[in-house]
């Protein structure tokens, strides 16, 4: 069975992104740019939390997909590569949660 990985989606957006808007969702999302992309990551997350409270697993795993792809097209849109939350997540488990959070501006 081939394991479908978030390295893979970031290379398929990043393919997407080459397409025309007519041939490609995504090239049509990035063409709107990251305004929109981010108002349409905000629905998703609004129905993944939904599905969360309200719905079964694999309506919830459905959504999560949503918003996962829609993440990467705004990360895509914003110039911002699974590399770089991956460091800072490597950084941030450098210290408990409570430390790490604490020590954020503003916290």
């Amino acid at each position: 069975m081939t394991r479908f990985t978030l390295a893979d989606l970031e290379k398929r957006i990043e393919e997407r992104a080459r397409a025309s808007a007519e041939q490609s969702y995504t090239r049509a999302l990035i063409d709107k740019g990251a305004a929109h992309c981010a108002k349409k990551m905000g629905e998703e997350a609004f129905e993944t939390a939904i599905a969360a409270v309200q719905e079964d697993k694999g309506r919830l795993v459905s959504e999560a997909a949503d918003l996962i792809y829609h993440l990467m097209v705004l990360m895509k849109v914003r110039g911002v590569t699974l590399a770089d939350i991956e460091a800072e997540l490597d950084r941030r488990t450098a210290q408990s949660g409570h430390a790490e959070k604490a020590s954020r501006p503003g916290a």
